[in-house]
């Protein structure tokens, strides 16, 4: 138990040499009351250019109440955030991954400088919800992350549909399956308010990891944006922080390898997005916790896919709370004896106590039970070979086709390959190569949803494959291979890759390679020469000097 829950910012505030720091408190409102409690800080990722975000205002308001009702001084601060839905398909996509190290940093250094006692983080688009539990590990204070919420999904011709649709649709269009005019009134449709993107794309999986991890209270992440539920999450977590501080009950203490499998398990078992196994890393890595890439291979080999969710499935993010939830899918893992039952979670209670906790809706179809499940397997695959002998991440959940062969068309930017696609020069049976778009040849390993969703829309989806040393979207299926590592930029086999290579798929065997001799591919690489850098000042240039293999989690050390 902490005897002083002013832990920290008793160095700040108290003593006669603080009067200039209190001086200061005062001028923005605080008073000597306000000064004498401890000091939490809520780091908030609210931003007006995203639904994903735009209404943490609200949410952060509702933890400082629980904050101040349960005996500390709530200090909000704000960060950054970038929009992948937005920026996808443009150069801007490439600060995405960049923007999850600033984020960590930028959280971490208010924080520090400062010298508070706790923190409640507030996410909600894709690199806010990693980036803010990169920043509570390294600060190791009392602290949880609670995730805004996923947005209600539109309805377009009496269906649910989401982003995924949007980007669908214009493959449609192009392929004269779908008029201007029905593309612009499912635009219209597809994103009817605030909340992050209803499938179980990159931030609905990632805050289904957090609360399996245990740094996102059970039950939490899965309410909706905009249902009153949330408001009283929200007062809930700061009462929360508080309880946290008087038990001293910290961040490393609650993520160890055990509940990082635990968060692995759940991302398999609901067929998430294959940006987790790059945020995971990174969260294994600043807990100081071995971790590698093949962990999640063997973890998702012994988790059935159960949850029946978008991209793949016909649900959405809603629809799984109303089943009940992210407790639910811990209480399947549990019962299948693939939950690590006696880790902690925020709440202070197990992991395995908040899962026997879970409460099913009668009838529901999201969440299967395991006697049913969609796969026996989950949804992640890591495929090594000669094309990836760092390794590459596949989403199978949702499709059968496991295995192909074609021919590589290679492309040296996303922008040639969505080109190709739309001007029709994509085949069956192609490959598609989509090269210096990893974490330092980008920089910043942009999602190809525009190029994929593309490819869906024209009708192509399972007839050809993909494989990129950048990242696809949570949205994004088929056969598609991403994070391919070593990158192209650092002399990576795919760098040798020419026209009409023949590359081979096999899933089943883990394998990703091309039909070239090994000494072929040492001879093409040896008349290869590294491309100039695309930028060679500010944070890009300086995320390139420092990024780490996406096999790794590109984090910067």
């Amino acid at each position: 138990m902490t005897k002083n829950l002013k832990h920290q910012s008793r160095l700040l505030t108290e003593g006669l040499s603080r009067a200039g720091a209190r001086a200061m408190l005062k001028a923005v409102g605080f008073k000597d009351k306000d000064l004498s409690r401890p000091l939490i800080g809520v780091a908030n990722t609210w931003i007006e250019v995203m639904p994903c975000n735009v209404h943490l205002r609200r949410l952060s308001e509702k933890v400082k109440a629980g904050i101040r009702a349960s005996g500390g001084t709530p200090i909000e601060y704000n960060t950054i955030a970038i929009s992948d839905g937005i920026a996808m398909g443009t150069e801007g996509m490439k600060c995405s991954l960049v923007s999850r190290e600033v984020i960590a940093d930028s959280v971490e250094l208010v924080a520090r400088g400062h010298l508070f006692d706790g923190v409640v983080a507030i996410s909600g688009c894709d690199k806010t919800i990693p980036g803010t539990v990169m920043a509570l590990v390294r600060l190791n204070l009392p602290s949880l992350m609670l995730y805004g919420g996923s947005i209600d999904p539109g309805k377009y011709k009496g269906k649910d549909v989401t982003i995924q649709d949007v980007y669908e649709a214009i493959g449609r269009c192009d392929a004269g399956k779908m008029t201007a005019k029905e593309l612009k009134t499912l635009e219209d449709h597809a994103c009817p308010g605030p909340g992050a993107c209803g499938g179980q794309f990159t931030a609905n999986t990632m805050a289904t990891a957090f609360e399996a991890l245990g740094i996102s209270p059970m039950g939490a992440n899965s309410i909706p944006a905009m249902v009153k539920e949330k408001d009283k999450i929200a007062f809930e977590c700061g009462r929360l922080v508080m309880t946290l501080l008087r038990k001293d009950l910290r961040p490393k203490q609650i993520i160890t390898r055990r509940s990082l499998e635990n968060a692995i398990a759940a991302v398999a078992a609901t067929g998430g997005s294959t940006n987790a196994v790059l945020h995971l890393l990174a969260v294994a890595k600043e807990a100081e916790i071995p971790l590698s890439i093949d962990d999640f291979d063997s973890i998702s080999s012994r988790t059935p896919l159960l949850a029946d969710l978008k991209p793949a499935g016909r649900f959405v993010a809603t629809d799984m709370h109303r089943a009940g939830g992210i407790p639910l899918i811990a209480k399947r893992l549990l019962d299948e004896g693939l939950l690590h039952q006696n880790e902690m979670t925020v709440t202070g209670r197990t992991i395995g106590q908040e899962a026997k906790g879970a409460k099913e809706k009668k009838g529901q179809e999201v969440i299967r039970p395991l006697s049913n499940p969609i796969k026996p397997t989950g949804g992640l695959v890591i495929l090594k070979g000669n094309l990836a002998p760092e390794g590459c991440v596949v989403k199978v959940a949702g499709h059968e086709r496991l295995t192909h062969r074609g021919p590589a068309r290679v492309f040296d930017n996303e922008e040639e390959a969505f080109a190709a696609v739309r001007q029709k020069r994509i085949k069956p049976n192609d490959v598609l190569v989509i090269r210096y778009e990893g974490p330092k040849g980008g920089p910043g390993m942009r999602e190809m949803l525009g190029v994929t969703a593309a490819i869906v829309g024209e009708g192509l989806g399972e007839s050809v494959a993909l494989l990129t040393d950048g990242r696809f979207s949570g949205a994004t299926h088929g056969l598609m291979a991403g994070h391919v590592a070593p990158e192209a930029a650092v002399g990576g086999p795919i760098a040798a890759l020419q026209e009409g290579d023949m590359i081979v798929f096999n899933v089943p065997k883990r394998r990703l390679d091309v039909e070239l001799s090994t000494q072929e591919i040492k001879e093409r690489l040896g008349r290869w020469t590294p491309p100039k850098p695309r930028y060679t000042t500010g944070v890009m240039a300086k995320y390139a000097r420092l990024v780490s293999s996406a096999s790794l989690g590109a984090i910067c050390p």
